[in-house]
């Protein structure tokens, strides 16, 4: 790229001083040829206003000015050289100038100017003036030369400037090339440096962005595999125990034992196809939540098991409002504190939602006084009853996956509360 930006440019600055340079060169020929012919003009006529009336009609002839150098005559009216140098005879120019006009031209390798000398309007004589055209060919010459060396010396400034460009250029593009190399390869962590070229900096925001989303997206799939165990293990363990319990003789009620297993497997196979979902969810992509649809499905995955355990599930639903979250991230939070709740609870379990101005909350609460450590509750790892310490950390991440939190409202009795933005009105249903 460097290569092509600084051929592109020289050739540019080629294109530009042959087309600019090329006219130019031809200007200044011309122009040395007619200043030579302008010269050598003004010679002849000098020479022609120095020449006395007794000289033309023959009396004396003097030396006549100009003939030193070897370029200047004095030829009669009749084309005979009678005093300077020249041809002996008028050539072709000084027979142009006996009609009485300034006559102009080459012989051979000179340039020659012919004047006519008159005298009331009849020619008296003619003054010849020559010169060599090699005198305005090293003129022409030396000229050329400047005008090449000015050029070769734009090109060479070109060359550097275009050195110059094209590592301010390809440099940055470069350092992005290696950052797209680093993310293609895992590296999620790489972040493109700053060049201060407008678009390249934005393709830098956008690469950064985008390795933002891609470690966020892993991160979050690779955090939700790692939780699923933990997700599916309650279910799984229900069915074994509702599995096995039907196994013990005597007089076991085996259609019910399999209609709680079957119940079971549904909720199995909802965890399942939740954890599906948000792992190939866009964490922005929340839709609005029906609050009665979505706890109505909670109660039928819950209650047998609190039943089994001869407590309640009560609902209470206080709320107007309708949440917008990921309704499978909602039903995983939902089951973790349910499931907490079961495990660690004691009493009736109430789900309650309500409206808090700002936010949608629902609170699942129980009757028990079991959360000793409540600082570090939701701490990944730290369990105060014996558990796995991941259960309430899911539900946490998830619920700040989706623009919320969840927070333990009270620890006796038992409360948390999960707080979710609530939709616009244009959103909303009636009660």
């Amino acid at each position: 790229m460097r290569r092509r930006i600084i051929l592109l440019a020289v050739a540019a600055a080629l294109l530009a001083t042959t087309l600019f340079g090329a006219p130019l060169a031809v200007g200044v020929a011309s122009y040395f040829a007619q200043d030579e012919r302008t010269e050598l003009e003004r010679a002849a006529d000098a020479a022609a206003l120095s020449v006395a009336d007794d000289v033309l009609m023959h009396t004396s002839l003097p030396q006549f000015p100009g003939s030193e150098d070897g370029t200047t005559g004095l030829y009669t009216s009749g084309g005979v050289l009678l005093t300077g140098n020249g041809p002996a005879t008028g050539d072709a120019i000084v027979d142009q100038a006996r009609g009485g006009e300034v006559a102009t031209g080459d012989v051979g390798s000179d340039l020659v100017v012919a004047v006519p000398i008159l005298h009331d309007s009849q020619l008296q004589g003619i003054v010849r003036a020559s010169t060599p055209q090699t005198e305005w060919y090293q003129k022409v010459a030396v000229s050329w030369l400047a005008m090449a060396g000015l050029a070769i010396a734009a090109l060479a400034f070109t060359w550097l400037l275009a050195a110059r460009l094209a590592a301010r250029v390809a440099g940055p593009l470069e350092q992005l090339s290696t950052a797209a190399a680093r993310l293609g390869g895992g590296d999620f962590t790489v972040r493109a440096p700053v060049s201060g070229i407008g678009e390249i900096d934005q393709l830098a925001q956008a690469l950064d962005q985008a390795a933002v989303r891609i470690g966020d997206a892993l991160d979050r799939q690779r955090a939700l595999a790692a939780d699923a165990s933990h997700q599916l293990r309650t279910p799984l363990a229900g069915l074994r125990l509702q599995l096995e319990s039907a196994l013990d003789p005597p007089g076991q009620d085996l259609p019910a034992a399999v209609e709680a297993a079957l119940t079971t497997m549904d909720r199995l196979e909802t965890t399942i196809d939740d954890l599906v979902s948000l792992a190939n969810q866009p964490p922005t992509d929340r839709g609005v939540i029906q609050p009665d649809g979505l706890l109505r499905d909670v109660v039928a995955g819950w209650l047998g098991l609190l039943a089994g355990q001869g407590r309640r599930l009560r609902i209470d639903r206080q709320a107007t409002g309708q949440p917008k979250a990921a309704e499978a991230a909602v039903r995983q939070i939902l089951g973790v504190l349910l499931d907490n709740a079961v495990i660690h609870g004691r009493g009736t379990v109430t789900i309650r939602t309500r409206d808090t101005g700002d936010a949608f909350a629902i609170d699942v609460a129980d009757e028990g006084h079991d959360v000793t450590d409540a600082p570090h509750v939701f701490t990944r790892g730290h369990s105060g009853a014996g558990g796995s310490g991941i259960g309430l950390a899911l539900a946490r991440d998830l619920a700040e996956a989706e623009g919320g939190r969840l927070q333990l409202a009270s620890p006796a009795p038992t409360t948390f509360t999960l707080l979710l933005p609530t939709a616009p009105a244009t959103h909303r249903s009636g009660p």
